[in-house]
Formats: C-alpha cells, structure tokens, sequence
C-alpha cells in the first residue's frame, strides 16, 4: 500500500514521502495515529503544496534546534550515585537519570534522545550528546558523584 508520512519516522522515512509498507502497518499502525494518509492521486498531487509548507516548517525547527544547541553545550548534570570499593558504582548511570535531572534543570529532553559512547560504572566526568533534531547534536557534561 502507498501512503504519504505525515511525520518522521526512523528507518521509514521523513514527512511528505510516498512510501511503500505492508497493508496492515498501514491500516492498523500508522492511519490511526496520524502518522499516515493514503497516498490516492488526489492526494499526491495536493502533497506537492504540502512539502512547500513542511521544508518551511522544518527549516524553522532546525533554526531553533540549533539555537537550543549553543545553549545545551554549557549545561552540566551531576548524578549522585552509591559508591562501592575503589570508585566503582552500583550498577551504571543510564540515559534515564540524565533525562531527569535535565528535566530538573527545566529541559524536557528524552532518553532515546540521548547518547553515551560507553556505560558509566565509575566516578568522574563524562562526555554525552544529546539529539536536538535530525541532524542537531549538543554535548553535555555528565559529574558521576558519590551521594
């Protein structure tokens, strides 16, 4: 079945594609959830207005996507952790706790949105970036205390 996305989504395609998904995701996925309309020839032809309007939407959230991002760059999370012997945690800090304390500080980040290069099982200062947009990063600094 043809439909037409109405939004991003990952490994299938960005808003405005025509794309080509199994009868089944379409009808019971995706058309309930807005996240895709039938792609009828009426409706192709009224998709080429639309992309006008969604490359002038998405060039504006990329813009404050961006600004978001030189904000972010300063931004430190301190996580208090339990500590065992010789600096090692108690299990690891995940994407979880960083989500809340950035919520804390008034962002309301996601944890899918953000990445660590490796898991954090002991103390000190680590590199995170956190997905802002598509293609917009911003690195945090994550403090590993013992609390």
């Amino acid at each position: 079945m043809q439909i037409i996305l109405r939004q991003n989504i990952e490994k299938l395609g960005q808003i405005g594609d025509v794309v080509n998904v199994k009868d089944g995701y379409a009808r019971n996925f995706l058309i309930p959830r807005s996240y895709a309309y039938v792609a009828t020839p009426g409706a192709i032809k009224a998709l080429e207005f639309e992309k006008k309007k969604i490359a002038k939407k998405q060039e504006q959230e990329k813009a404050e996507a961006e600004v978001l991002a030189t904000k972010f760059n300063n931004i430190q999370v301190t996580i208090p952790v339990k500590v065992g012997e010789e600096g090692k945690l108690y299990g690891s800090v995940t994407q979880q706790m960083i989500a809340e304390e950035l919520n804390k500080q008034g962002f309301n980040i996601d944890k899918r949105n953000i990445y660590l290069d490796d898991s954090i099982k002991t103390q000190g200062l680590f590199d995170a970036k956190v997905k802002l947009y598509t293609d917009v990063f911003a690195n945090i600094k994550v403090w590993v205390i013992e609390g």
